[in-house]
């Protein structure tokens, strides 16, 4: 039960706001985006998603750079009010096409009654953009993609000069095309997310993957499809070798350790031919949500050497290396390492010729931060680093720095071999050929390489 929504701009400019009981006093909104602007806390750069401030619980989650916040007096599940305000900004996407500032602003109408249908007196009704089409009737106001800078989601399909068509981040789900026309068209993402922790040795101490199948429809009429997966999937450890270690290229069975499905999806001839049977709502939504432990290769290896060089002075050498096909480019990539406490000053040798990277030593934290704007598959890079120190080591200067972290993004790239082997849509007639767009991504959830 929550008792106020709103949504702020990174500015604090209130932009939605909606009191469903009247408890929490109207100056919320202020309080809130205050207290998330300096928070200094236990050190802390940024504030926790869940916080209480004079008997009233704040929950938050930031969507690109917008802050849905829900307020409450009542002892709730954060759990269930985080999901529920990612679903309420999910759902405004599917109307919207599009997520931003403005957008919003010129939709306000059709936000509110979104709005008043997904929570009545602070209680969630459905969250489901299928069953809100019965309900809601404004139509929305397009806004014009071309003028957006490409964030987010709809960057991560750029593969140098070719781009993935990305109408399935900025199309309304419910508004048709100039001259009345909807294109027929589908959407389906394979999404991983990979943890992977090196010792200082190189070797692979743990590594998982989280993975979902995202699903976008735009298909009029709602008709039946068929989505067939690897062969060779297996579910839970019962199929061969937990540690059956193959390239990301090679052969060998695809491994879950466990897996679950929308709704919607029909699982009759999953354990003969795995195939999913489903009639797709409207709107984005989860198709499958999978776990998997088995090893894995990882895309990239990270080498760190840290050694003393005279008095009050130490030198960092960081190499990165691309482990996946030469065709494959790895884009916003972060390199990370804390260094020790006592650390004044950082200057930053890169390899003749670097482009499109950056270097910094962040004071606040005592962190050296790495970005590479890209990254081409079998490629390395090396940065050297000389390091300044306030007073001498006392111990050995890797026990006091690292471990080292990464952040990535690689289009068209998945580390688990699971795969799309076909997508059937049940036709209408011999004419009916709806666009198939299936995509995959790899993004970096915990990648860390011990010293």
């Amino acid at each position: 039960m929550i008792s106020q929504f709103f949504v702020l701009s990174q500015r604090g400019d209130n932009i939605v706001f909606r009191d469903y009981r009247g408890e929490v006093p109207k100056g919320s909104a202020e309080i809130f985006f205050r207290k998330v602007k300096f928070w200094k806390e236990d050190g802390q750069e940024e504030a926790p998603p869940v916080f209480n401030v004079d008997g009233v619980n704040y929950f938050h989650v930031k969507v690109v750079g917008l802050l849905f916040v829900a307020t409450t007096r009542v002892n709730v599940s954060p759990s269930l009010v985080l999901e529920l305000l990612q679903r309420i900004a999910r759902v405004i996407k599917d109307y919207l096409g599009i997520l931003n500032e403005d957008s919003l602003r010129k939709n306000f109408v059709l936000v509110y009654e979104l709005l008043d249908e997904v929570i009545d007196f602070g209680y969630v009704q459905t969250t489901s953009t299928e069953v809100l089409k019965s309900y809601v009737f404004n139509e929305p106001i397009v806004v014009d993609a071309a003028r957006l800078q490409p964030l987010g989601p709809a960057a991560i399909f750029m593969q140098g000069t070719k781009r993935m068509p990305g109408t399935a981040v900025t199309k309304s789900v419910v508004a048709n095309e100039p001259g009345g026309r909807k294109r027929e068209e589908i959407f389906v993402d394979i999404i991983e997310k990979i943890s992977v922790t090196f010792s200082s040795s190189g070797y692979i101490l743990t590594s998982e993957i989280d993975g979902t199948i995202q699903m976008k429809s735009y298909l009029t009429g709602n008709p039946e499809i068929r989505l067939a997966l690897n062969d060779d999937l297996s579910i839970g450890r019962g199929g061969g070798s937990v540690y059956d270690y193959r390239s990301s290229s090679g052969s060998g069975a695809v491994i879950l350790d466990d897996c679950n499905f929308h709704e919607s999806v029909r699982l009759d001839n999953f354990d003969v031919d795995r195939t999913l049977s489903l009639v797709p709502p409207d709107g984005e939504f989860p198709v499958m949500n999978y776990r998997m432990t088995q090893e894995f290769k990882p895309p990239f290896r990270i080498n760190t050497l840290i050694e003393e060089a005279g008095t009050l002075k130490a030198e960092v050498i960081l190499k990165v290396r691309a482990e996946f096909a030469s065709g494959i480019t790895a884009n916003t990539v972060v390199v990370q390492m804390p260094l020790p406490k006592y650390t004044i000053r950082a200057s930053f040798e890169l390899e003749p010729g670097a482009v499109g990277q950056r270097t910094d030593f962040k004071e606040a934290n005592k962190k050296l931060e790495w970005g590479l704007k890209k990254i081409v598959g079998g490629s390395e890079y090396t940065l050297r680093a000389k390091l300044t120190f306030s007073q001498e080591s006392h111990g050995n200067i890797t026990k006091e720095a690292g471990p080292v972290s990464m952040t990535f993004t690689i289009p068209m790239y998945n580390a688990s071999r699971l795969q799309v082997k076909y997508l059937q849509i049940a036709k209408k007639s011999s004419a009916y050929n709806p666009y198939r767009w299936v995509r995959y991504v790899t993004q970096a959830n915990s990648y860390v390489a011990r010293i």
